[in-house]
């Protein structure tokens, strides 16, 4: 996913011809992230995790070799279709979290999830670094330049699909939905041993609920404050960094940045993103989902005001501000996202976890349309400055929280 992330943009602008649009193919990926988020929720809800994650894999498999001919052929709109399919692979990255938290011990669910978003750190650095060889490949094969990267994405997705399969067994949310059934029935034992679990018989069978839509996601957060603040957390951290992220390489390319260059940044701020995670987990294990959730819109704010104050092409105060911006990410992505999983059911955990994922794209999404047209006529650094007062928004929702748990504990 990094490779495509890195040179997105400026393929977009490429293939289009205009600086206008180049936001527009990160956009269809982030958006394809949202809205295929829908059938593996489903899929994950019918059939389990490894069912979802194989789906998701597949259709981004598929996006990537239509970006490779879209560049061939100089076709925008095969390029945007492409684009959009791609986000499959992040529909499926953004799952493995919650695969993680499906038998992790409560105390302990902010770390376990942790570890797999920081597994991602590996690939996300090298992804971006791979910009020049894959330069080199595509000079080698006959390709545009920038379409070489997503030879590398291909392979990777193939990989990915091959260990899902193979190697992810038991599937978590089975076996989680099992042993919730086997505590619930010997708890039930317990209470009445002569109970009979026969409705004939007068006694009560658990009807599980494996509806994975998002109209059962929005009954399960219309009664639950928390998931809808775990939520909001999510969506508006995923605002901030994508629509800082999207137009950081043509903020660097129109001071004249070379590709490498920007490919090197653009892992740093990667790196931020996954690479401390695990510390993440653990603080919000150790303090609470909404105090983590307030250091990260404080980071996000910080990194927005950094980046406004950068110059056009390369500088050391920009590659501060996009590392800043990963790390204030993954405090709301980490706390958002164990806040979620520790307040709903497991029946209802696909539901709600793709609604929160379909909303965290939706959001992004908007936030790469708008970064294009912000940068296109105000500037970057109105796009940055306006990205700060989200960051503050964050750590309001946050706060608002604690207030409530220190009222209910008084």
């Amino acid at each position: 996913m990094a490779c495509g992330i890195a040179v997105g943009a400026l393929l977009a602008e490429d293939l289009s011809g205009t600086e206008a649009l180049a936001g527009v193919g990160t956009t269809a990926q982030v958006l394809g992230t949202a809205l295929l988020t829908i059938p593996v929720a489903r899929a994950t809800a019918a059939r389990g995790r490894r069912v979802g994650l194989r789906w998701g894999l597949a259709v981004a498999f598929v996006g990537a070799a239509l970006v490779l001919v879209a560049a061939v052929l100089r076709s925008f709109p095969l390029f945007v279709v492409g684009m959009f399919l791609f986000g499959g692979g992040t529909t499926a990255n953004n799952q493995t979290r919650y695969a993680a938290a499906d038998l992790a011990a409560p105390v302990h669910r902010g770390r376990d999830l942790s570890i797999v978003v920081w597994a991602t750190t590996i690939g996300s650095v090298a992804g971006p670094n791979l910009v020049g060889p894959g330069k080199a490949l595509a000079h080698a094969l006959g390709l545009p330049e920038l379409a070489g990267t997503f030879l590398f994405s291909l392979v990777g997705f193939v990989l990915a699909w091959i260990v899902v399969d193979r190697l992810l067994r038991p599937d978590p949310l089975l076996t989680a939905r099992a042993l919730d059934a086997a505590a619930r029935e010997e708890t039930r034992r317990t209470a009445e041993p002569d109970l009979v679990a026969d409705p004939a018989c007068g006694g009560v069978v658990d009807v599980p609920n494996h509806d994975g839509s998002m109209r059962r996601g929005l009954a399960v957060v219309r009664s639950n404050p928390r998931a809808l603040q775990a939520m909001v957390v999510m969506a508006l951290g995923h605002l901030v960094m994508v629509s800082v992220m999207v137009m950081t390489p043509i903020h660097m390319k129109h001071g004249h940045a070379e590709l490498e260059v920007i490919g090197f940044v653009i892992s740093v701020h990667i790196l931020g993103m996954f690479a401390l995670s695990p510390l993440v987990g653990a603080a919000v294990d150790r303090w609470g989902a909404p105090p983590v959730a307030m250091t990260g819109g404080v980071v996000l704010t910080l990194a927005s005001l950094l980046a406004s104050r950068s110059q056009a092409g390369w500088s050391g105060l920009l590659l501060v501000a996009l590392f800043l911006l990963g790390v204030g990410w993954s405090c709301t992505l980490v706390s958002g996202s164990t806040l979620l999983t520790s307040v709903v059911a497991t029946d209802e955990r696909p539901a709600t976890q793709g609604l929160a994922d379909v909303l965290m794209g939706l959001a992004g999404a908007g936030g790469g349309v708008a970064a294009g047209v912000v940068v296109g006529s105000l500037g970057y650094s109105a796009l940055a400055s306006g990205s700060a007062v989200v960051g503050v928004v964050i750590l309001a929702v946050g706060a608002a929280r604690v207030r409530h748990t220190a009222a209910e504990l008084s």
